[in-house]
């Protein structure tokens, strides 16, 4: 009995997150249910938390890469958050990107259709 439980156990696949799937560090779970719980849909493909926690990495990956060089001209070792907003403000990119008023708010919400 405990060799038919072994065979099995070894053609059983593993599980793997979401966040592993796609290679990706941060958790996909989670901006997956805080997107639901913020925005109040239940209706979001799959691939909506994936691809917005692939852009939240590449985004945070990159102002870190900016902040550490910073951090290097300065001669220290750790990144401080002085560094991070020399960072961003330096960066035209980035500075343009976290102004205040970078996105506009919609001036209404759509309406829907009624069926007939």
């Amino acid at each position: 009995m405990s060799r038919g439980r072994r065979i099995w156990n070894c053609h059983r696949s593993k599980r793997h997150s979401r966040s592993t799937r796609a290679e990706l560090q941060f958790p996909v779970s989670r901006v997956d249910r805080l997107l639901r719980e913020r925005q109040g849909t239940q209706r979001l493909s799959s691939a909506t938390p994936v691809f917005l926690t692939a852009v939240l990495e590449y985004l945070t990956a990159n102002i870190l890469d900016l902040a550490g060089k910073e951090a290097g001209a300065s001669h220290r070792m750790r990144i401080s958050p002085e560094h991070v907003q020399r960072a961003l403000i330096n960066n035209e990119n980035l500075c343009h990107l976290f102004e205040p008023n970078a996105f506009s708010q919609p001036a209404s919400a759509p309406t829907p259709r009624k069926r007939k």
